[in-house]
């Protein structure tokens, strides 16, 4: 078996792992980093959003006021627990700093504010309301301010982010090891002194780059192309891949994504979120968790999906009523896709229906062009067309769409008498966005979760091992540190371990990463000893 020896293993080259590969570099240790396939993971595939506040130096450009303490009151209530008091408040305190620490890497950003509500704003804009900030329930406790960061790029952006990282991680001598599978922990004496892989070299290494490039994107859109290049490629690992062991003087960082690609940890802990689209890589099959729990790691929050079911872009949707089979609503429109797909899957079984009248439609075409980038209005012309039955009347379009007519009924009656008299919308809809139905044909827009090609609902999963909080140190369940072992990003629970916004994720990869690289860096080279 062949054999390394560095100061720090960094597992997974996505955003965690590079962020805590850079801050250990910069700490003066010696950094070996490995991943399974070329590097990204699901940060290189995402919309390259980060979530900050506070009074970004982005923010302030645009003439957006905002503070650490309006930033801690929104995320209070999204948060909700998954992580304690003080590190929410070390986030929202540290959030301009880290918006600075990426762009003096490189990264770009762009204080060009969307005025309108959208899931992802097009290319002319890259400062928005990515959250449920200007949500009904919201923007009573905190004024509604933008703090989406989207990198400056055309189309998704979590490539440029991740590119910029990965240069920064190489100019800093970290020795990345692609094509590296870790199958376990080395320990001696309880503590993890090391891992053990399998890595694939020359030839069928290049095969092997090639197949997992594509089966992560385009394979991402389409599971069975997915399906059908990674398959060849676990062969290679199986068939070609060579022992080796790489010893870590002062610790390993597990940063290897969630386990959304894994159906069977799906099955187990979240099974009643089924039919979505994973949104990750196949390396995103809980094998970072995994290998924590084998070394005594405690997990928390495994049930924790985030599904999303966007009903914007275009705006004009958000004046349309989500109603379920019986006809009730389902929750306030303008909440975040997180929150309504959530709504749908644990409230209403993943049925749901907008019902909307002529007029509202129009103004979603009219919306169209102006508002959506390629892969929305593929869906929104989806949801114009097959997803959509009509009606001369309410009842008439319950009926085609097999929705409780009495129900429905009763549920419009509640919302126009509301908003004609001026009350609170019965769902805490925000009055610019209430809209009330009175121009036949009414529809009813099928948004149900299941599996669907031309409306999918992206899923990826929230919790993992538990840490210490101020150093990403791996928990066991008594609360002990497991000696020389740390997590970040999706492998940890975090800062959206409960409730997902679009940029909190990628926030918290850069947070949790940067924690446990600097902590890593730091050990005594004394205390581990071979």
């Amino acid at each position: 078996m062949d054999e390394l020896v560095a100061d720090v293993v960094v597992v997974g080259f996505g955003a965690a792992g590079a962020c805590a590969a850079i801050e250990a570099a910069r700490a003066g240790a010696d950094v070996v980093l490995v991943d399974r396939f070329g590097g990204g993971g699901a940060s290189a595939l995402s919309g390259g959003v980060v979530y900050a506040g506070g009074g970004t130096s982005i923010q302030r450009a645009a003439g957006v006021e905002d503070s650490p303490e309006g930033m801690y009151a929104y995320l209070s209530r999204e948060v909700a627990g998954a992580v304690s008091p003080g590190t929410l408040r070390r986030f929202c305190d540290g959030s301009a700093e880290m918006i600075e620490w990426l762009a003096a890497l490189g990264v770009p950003f762009e204080a060009s504010l969307c005025p309108y509500k959208t899931s992802y704003p097009t290319d002319r804009h890259y400062l928005y309301f990515s959250g449920s900030e200007s949500a009904g329930g919201f923007r009573d406790a905190t004024p509604p301010v933008p703090r989406g960061h989207r990198v400056r790029a055309r189309g998704t952006s979590g490539g440029v982010l991740y590119a910029h990282l990965a240069r920064a991680v190489r100019e800093l001598g970290v020795r990345v090891h692609p094509q590296t599978a870790v199958r376990g922990l080395v320990r001696e004496g309880g503590r993890v002194v090391g891992v053990d892989c399998l890595a694939l070299r020359g030839a069928p290494a290049a095969a092997h780059r090639v197949l997992s490039k594509y089966a992560a994107k385009p394979g991402i859109y389409s599971p069975p192309l997915r399906r059908i290049l990674h398959g060849p490629a676990a062969a290679l690992e199986r068939r070609s891949a060579r022992p080796l062991r790489i010893r870590a003087r002062r610790g390993v960082v597990l940063a290897a994504g969630g386990f959304v690609a894994n159906r069977a940890m799906l099955r187990e802990n979240a099974p009643t979120y089924r039919g979505g689209l994973a949104l990750g890589t196949p390396g995103d099959d809980g094998s970072g968790i995994r290998l924590g729990v084998a070394a005594g790691g405690a997990t928390a929050r495994l049930g924790s999906v985030s599904a999303w079911r966007f009903i914007t872009p275009p705006t004009a949707f958000l004046g349309a009523l989500l109603v379920d089979e019986a006809g009730q609503r389902v929750c306030d429109e303008s909440r975040y896709g997180a929150a309504v797909g959530k709504a749908l899957i644990d409230g209403h079984s993943g049925r749901g229906w907008l019902l909307a009248d002529a007029a509202l439609l129009r103004d979603v075409r009219r919306q169209l062009r102006e508002q959506t980038v390629w892969f929305q209005r593929l869906q929104a012309w989806y949801l114009l067309g097959r997803a959509r039955v009509s009606g001369a009347t309410v009842e008439e379009v319950a009926l085609a769409a097999g929705v409780d007519v009495d129900g429905l009924l009763a549920t419009v009656a509640a919302h126009d008498d509301a908003a004609r008299d001026g009350r609170p919308d019965p769902a805490g809809k925000p009055a610019e966005f209430v809209r009330v139905p009175q121009e036949p044909p009414f529809s009813l827009i099928d948004v149900s979760v299941r599996p669907n090609t031309f409306y999918p609902c992206p899923m990826l999963t929230l919790g993992g091992l538990v840490v210490n909080e101020d150093t990403g140190a791996v928990l066991r369940t008594d609360g002990v540190p497991v000696e020389g072992l740390y997590a970040a990003g999706r492998t940890a629970v975090g800062l959206c371990s409960d409730s997902y916004v679009s940029g909190l994720s990628l926030a918290d990869c850069v947070f949790s990463g940067r924690r446990a690289g600097r902590r890593v860096a730091t050990v005594d080279r004394n205390e581990n000893v071979f």
